[in-house]
């Protein structure tokens, strides 16, 4: 009879393609990951993984095995959820996946609030970019992401939680000490922006109109931090959610912050979990948390920044 154990094995070995990182992921030495593989195909009566020099591959049998193999394990783990949880709202494990440019700027007024209202609530994070949070979500490594707007991909459901809006921020001085002229900021010179595989990256080259950009000035940076420095010392311009301005803008930086007339520019922030999930009352409990917390992060943002930031048009 196979096990659930060897088949959570040979689905880490079918996504990592190596028995060393699928060993690590799964906590066991890899001699003892390789038994359970041969025990597995001998209980089968076929094989499933063509073990070469430096490299393994899956045999055909192996890939649709991988692939049923995975539809179990979320199978089990919904099953599980189903009865831990449904008796209490959001209490036991929970594996929440938050994006860099959502994180530090949300989760240190929703965390207290969670523990508070809901303390028996295992809450465990994984902050990365939305590609690699997405594909957790779709193999049942995590349960529910926070991220930025639409997610295209068969088998989640998403839930719309706010708009966050764009603002431009540029240096309070131009090259020449001169003012500098927010439209040009837009036409995509010197614009920084974050490093490849950030959502917002994209988002930001929509606003501006251009999906790529030539200036020899070009940078990318992991942080909105870093970004905000870079403006401060006068190397670029860039568009900030106003979500982060809270935590990376100060009255007395030597920057300019320009509003965009109506209809704003803004990115949709929601929750994205797999359809499947019989955990949807802890997920719409948890909107109705970050909704609650976002309200006031954004009232109190325009508020610090409303009589600094002047208004400018789309070109």
């Amino acid at each position: 009879m196979i096990t659930l154990k060897q088949l959570r094995y040979f689905a880490a070995v079918a996504r990592h393609r190596h028995f060393g990182k699928a060993a690590e992921e799964c906590h066991i030495s890899q001699p003892a990951l390789s038994l359970q593989i041969q025990e597995l195909e001998l209980q089968l009566g076929c094989q499933l993984v063509e073990r070469r020099r430096g490299a393994i591959g899956l045999t055909e049998t192996g890939m649709e095995v991988a692939e049923r193999a995975r539809r179990i394990l979320i199978e089990t783990n919904d099953l599980v959820d189903h009865a831990r949880h449904r008796p209490n709202l959001l209490s036991g494990p929970l594996d929440l996946g938050v994006i860099p440019s959502i994180a530090p700027y949300l989760l240190p007024a929703t965390l207290p609030l969670l523990q508070k209202r809901h303390p028996a609530l295992e809450l465990r994070l994984r902050e990365t970019q939305t590609a690699t949070l997405v594909e957790d979500l779709a193999e049942g490594r995590l349960d529910v992401a926070l991220l930025s707007l639409p997610v295209e991909r068969a088998g989640l459901e998403a839930l719309a939680l706010f708009d966050d809006p764009f603002l431009l921020v540029v240096p309070a001085h131009g090259d020449g000490g001169g003012a500098f002229e927010p439209q040009a900021a837009l036409s995509g010179d010197n614009l920084l922006l974050l490093e490849e595989g950030h959502c917002l990256r994209d988002q930001a080259l929509s606003v501006c109109g251009t999906t790529r950009l030539e200036s020899r000035r070009q940078y990318g940076a992991s942080s909105l931090s870093t970004i905000m420095q870079m403006v401060a010392n006068g190397f670029g311009t860039t568009l900030m959610p106003a979500m982060a301005l809270a935590v990376e803008w100060r009255p007395d930086m030597p920057v300019k912050l320009f509003r965009f007339a109506k209809p704003e520019p803004s990115r949709a922030i929601g929750l994205v979990w797999r359809r499947t999930s019989p955990r949807r009352r802890d997920f719409t409990a948890l909107a109705a948390i970050i909704r609650e917390v976002a309200d006031g992060i954004v009232a109190s943002g325009e508020r610090s920044y409303a009589a600094e930031a002047r208004l400018v048009s789309l070109p």
